[in-house]
C-alpha cells in the first residue's frame, strides 16, 4: 500500500513530500544496463543533486526477458549480469533509493517498440509474487506502474490498480512509494491507493508539451494533498530547452508539488540546467510541509499567477509563480489581494535569491517576462481572508479523465457523462466546472474554505444552464438551501444567485449537488461577511 500518510517523514510533517530523483526512460528508453543505472546514480552524487534532495534512481522498462516456466520474470542478463538486486544494493550503498517499474496488464509499454521488450512480464495474474520479488527480494523502494498492457487487455483501471496496491501491502517492505501511470487523471479513487499519479500523456522536449501539461494541471489542485500528488511527468531539464523554458518548467512543477524526477543523461547537462535543478528555493516550494498545489489566482491573456501557502496554512508566507505561456513578451501587475495579502509586502525572488525591494508595494507588484518565461517568489505580509473560490479549484467527487466509453465510474448510469472542467473566455480565470449532478456521487465541493473568525456570510454562486435546474447546498455536512428552477440564458451566459450561510472559525466544506438530475455549470463562488 502507498507509504504516504502511514509514517512521518520528519518532525515537521505527517506525510512524505513528493519524491525527487532520476528516471531512465526519457533519455535512455530501453537502452539501459547495470552500467547505465549505476553510472547515473554516481552522477547524482557528483553533480550535487543528491545533496539537493534528488534521492531516487528509477529504472523504467527495458530490463526483462520474458517469464520462465515457473512464472518468475527473467532478467536480461546481457544488460544486468549481476541481477536487479545488485543494482538496488549499489544504489543503496550511495545513500540513495532505487525505483522499479511494471505494467498493470500483461505487457509493458516497451512492447510497442519495433524491437519489443516487456512481453508477458506485466503484473496481471502475478501481482503478489512480482511485488514480493521486486520489493522484498530485490529491495526496491519506488514503483511506477504503467497501463499499456492493462489497456491492451481492456482492464478496469480502478479494480486492477487497487489489486496492485493490495499486493504491495502484502510485502514486508512497508515503505514503497507507488506511482500510477495512466497518462490522464485516473479518478478520485487513486488518492486512496497511490502516492502519486500521472495526469497527462508523456512529456517531450517541446514547448507545446510543457505548456499543455501546465494548463492541464491548473484544474487538478483539489486532488493534491496530505501526501498524495499530481505527477506532471519527468523533468526535461537538461534535454535542450533554453533557460527561459527551463525556468517555467521547474517553477510550475514546484508550485504544484509535483514529483521532481530528472529525465536526462546527468553527465550531459549544461550548467544552467544543474543550477535550476539545485535551486534550493524552488525545491523548498515543492517539498513544503503542507504538500499542496497552487490554483490560478489571476490571469491576463496567457499570463498566469499561481499562489499557495508555505509552511503554515494562512501564515504570513506564500509561494507565487508568474508564468508567461504566450509567444510574446508580457507585463502583469500582480494583485496583492489576488495572492492573499493587504498592505506592504516583502517579495523574495527565488531565481535571483534576493529580496526585491523594488517590488514591495501596497496594491500590486509588476512582473515583466519574456515569452515562455516565469518568475518565482516568496511573498510575506499581512494575510486577508480568501473570498473567491473558482469552480476549477473544487473537488469533483466523480471526476475522471478516462474515456467514458471504456470506463464507468461508480457504476453510474451509462448515458450520464463524468464531470468536467472546461475552458471558456466567458468564465472567470478561463475555466469552469460542468457535467455535474445526475447521480448520487457526482457532487462538487470546496473542501478548504477558511474563515478567520467564523460567522454569517453572503455566498454568491456564479452559474449557467440552458434550462431550469435545481441543486442543493450543504455546509459542513448540513443541508442549508435548495435552489429550485435556476435558469440562465444559455450554457455560458452566467448568472449569480446569493444565499446566506454560516461558517465556523477555521476550515469549512461547501458542497453543491443534485443526485436526481443535472445541475448548473459552476464558474465560481464568492463570500462576503454578512452585515
Amino acid at each position: 500500500m502507498c507509504s504516504c500518510g502511514s509514517k512521518q517523514a520528519d518532525d515537521a510533517r505527517d506525510f512524505d513530500p513528493p519524491i525527487m530523483g532520476w528516471s531512465s526512460w526519457n533519455y535512455f528508453h530501453t537502452e539501459i544496463s547495470e552500467e547505465v543505472i549505476c553510472g547515473q546514480a554516481d552522477a547524482l552524487i557528483s553533480t550535487g543533486l543528491a545533496d539537493a534532495g534528488y534521492k531516487y534512481v528509477n529504472i523504467d522498462d527495458g530490463f526483462t526477458d520474458g517469464r520462465g516456466e515457473d512464472g518468475r520474470i527473467r532478467i536480461d542478463t546481457t544488460k544486468f549480469p549481476n541481477g536487479m538486486k545488485a543494482v538496488a544494493d549499489y544504489v543503496h550503498s550511495l545513500g540513495l533509493k532505487a525505483g522499479m517499474y511494471s505494467d498493470a496488464g500483461d505487457n509493458t509499454c516497451a512492447s510497442r517498440d519495433v524491437n519489443p521488450y516487456g512481453l508477458n512480464v506485466g503484473l496481471y495474474g502475478h501481482e503478489v509474487e512480482d511485488c514480493k520479488m521486486m520489493f522484498d527480494e530485490w529491495g526496491y523502494d519506488f514503483f511506477k506502474v504503467d497501463n499499456c498492457g492493462g489497456r491492451h487487455l481492456d482492464l478496469d483501471e480502478k479494480t486492477q490498480f487497487t489489486k496492485i496496491a493490495e499486493a504491495l501491502a502484502q510485502c514486508d517492505n512497508k515503505n514503497i512509494n507507488f506511482n500510477v501511470c495512466r497518462w490522464v487523471f485516473p479518478g478520485t479513487w487513486v488518492r486512496e491507493i497511490a502516492d502519486s499519479w500521472r495526469t497527462t500523456h508523456d512529456i517531450w522536449v517541446d514547448w507545446g508539451s510543457v505548456k499543455t501539461i501546465i494548463k492541464e494541471n491548473m484544474y487538478l489542485v483539489a486532488y493534491c494533498g496530505e501526501g498524495h500528488y499530481n505527477d506532471l511527468d519527468m523533468l526535461e531539464i537538461g534535454m535542450g530547452f533554453p533557460p527561459e523554458v527551463e525556468r517555467t518548467h521547474m517553477a510550475c512543477w514546484c508550485i504544484q508539488s509535483s514529483p521532481l524526477v530528472v529525465g536526462c543523461d546527468l553527465y550531459k547537462m549544461p550548467d544552467y540546467s544543474i543550477e535550476f535543478l539545485k535551486n534550493a528555493d524552488l525545491i523548498a516550494m515543492d517539498q513544503d510541509r503542507l504538500g499542496i498545489a497552487a490554483p490560478v489566482v489571476q490571469k491576463e491573456g496567457e499570463v498566469y499567477v499561481f499562489a499557495k501557502d508555505m509552511e503554515q496554512f494562512y501564515g504570513p508566507k506564500r509561494a507565487v509563480v508568474v508564468s508567461n505561456l504566450s509567444d510574446e513578451p508580457a507585463t502583469i501587475n500582480v494583485s496583492l489581494a489576488a495572492i492573499g495579502f493587504q498592505g506592504t509586502v516583502q517579495v523574495y525572488d527565488c531565481f535571483q535569491h534576493l529580496d526585491r525591494h523594488d517590488l514591495s508595494r501596497s496594491e500590486y507588484f509588476t512582473v515583466k517576462l519574456d515569452p515562455h518565461d516565469s518568475g518565482a517568489f516568496f511573498v510575506t505580509g499581512e494575510r486577508i481572508e480568501k473570498s473567491v473560490y473558482q469552480g476549477e479549484e473544487a473537488f469533483l467527487n466523480a471526476y475522471t479523465e478516462i474515456n467514458d466509453q471504456d470506463y464507468e465510474v461508480y457504476r453510474r448510469p451509462y448515458e450520464i457523462p463524468s464531470p468536467r472542467y472546461w475552458e471558456s473566455p466567458s468564465a472567470d480565470l478561463g475555466l469552469y466546472a460542468t457535467k455535474l449532478g445526475g447521480w448520487e456521487e457526482n457532487w462538487l465541493e470546496w473542501q478548504h474554505v477558511y474563515s478567520m473568525e467564523g460567522g454569517d456570510y453572503v455566498m454568491s454562486i456564479r452559474y449557467a444552464c440552458a434550462d431550469k435546474r435545481n441543486m442543493s447546498l450543504s455546509v459542513n455536512g448540513k443541508d442549508v438551501h435548495e435552489f429550485v428552477g435556476l435558469d440562465s440564458r444559455g450554457e455560458l451566459d452566467w448568472s449569480e444567485i446569493d444565499v446566506k450561510i454560516s461558517l465556523k472559525k477555521g476550515w469549512n466544506k461547501i458542497r453543491l449537488s443534485n443526485p436526481e438530475a443535472p445541475m448548473p455549470s459552476i464558474d465560481r463562488m464568492s463570500l462576503k461577511k454578512f452585515e
